[in-house]
């Protein structure tokens, strides 16, 4: 890690044999190191991670630790002996939807035998804007249980047929201070996705223009009444 840059680190959680498991401060991890951190992470996927250690980011709700680890134990182990990112992440991923399944999320959604209800992962109304959009806090750990075992931060009506059309979803896991920055990622990736952009370039586009308004927080405002949020 560059000299120039802080330790993100917040505390040491536990150790799995020899790996140490930190949360670690992933706002400042996305606003120097890599814009991509999200929930957690491993040295395979993020190089700047030491290669004995996992992080965690520091949640709003730390409801999800034990998911996340199961998932990097596995991440970690196939990545080490040569297994690609995206075959490690599926297996990964169907270890933790396993142990979600456990937990009882799936029927906080849905009555036996029928279809999970989108609604009921809404917190609060964040904002209804000008145009048919509405912008929800929603709880993160149940999109996750039950919808996108890989959801994170926001997303929205273009990118994820779960989620009821014309709604951004704002994760309740972010902390307060982070919020305005996805919700400009995700408005901006909408609106160029509404006007026939694919995913990949509204996403790169979109993450340029979140990275560029963490480093000029002045901007923030302007940049959000452009997307329509005024």
């Amino acid at each position: 890690m560059s000299k120039t840059l802080k330790p993100p680190y917040i505390k040491k959680i536990t150790e799995r044999g020899a790996i140490s498991i930190w949360i670690v401060d992933g706002i400042y991890v996305r606003d120097h190191i890599d814009e991509e951190f999200s929930n957690y992470g491993q040295h395979y996927n993020f190089k700047f991670i030491p290669k004995e250690e996992f992080w965690l980011d520091k949640e709003a709700k730390p409801d999800e630790q034990k998911f996340f680890i199961d998932h990097l134990l596995i991440e970690h182990r196939l990545m080490s002996q040569g297994v690609s990112y995206d075959k490690a992440l599926v297996i990964a991923d169907k270890k933790e939807l396993s142990e979600r399944r456990k937990s009882g999320d799936v029927k906080k959604l849905a009555a036996k035998g029928n279809l999970p209800d989108a609604s009921k992962v809404h917190v609060r109304l964040w904002k209804k804007l000008e145009t048919p959009v509405s912008v929800w806090i929603v709880d993160g750990r149940l999109v996750r249980s039950v919808f996108d075992v890989d959801y994170t931060e926001g997303g929205h009506d273009y990118v994820y047929e779960f989620v009821p059309q014309n709604e951004v979803w704002i994760d309740n896991d972010l902390e307060e201070s982070e919020r305005p920055f996805v919700l400009l990622h995700e408005l901006h990736e909408r609106n160029l996705m509404a006007k026939g952009w694919d995913y990949d370039r509204a996403h790169e586009d979109s993450s340029k223009i979140e990275y560029h308004c963490r480093m000029n927080p002045n901007e923030l405002h302007m940049a959000l009444g452009n997307e329509g949020w005024e």
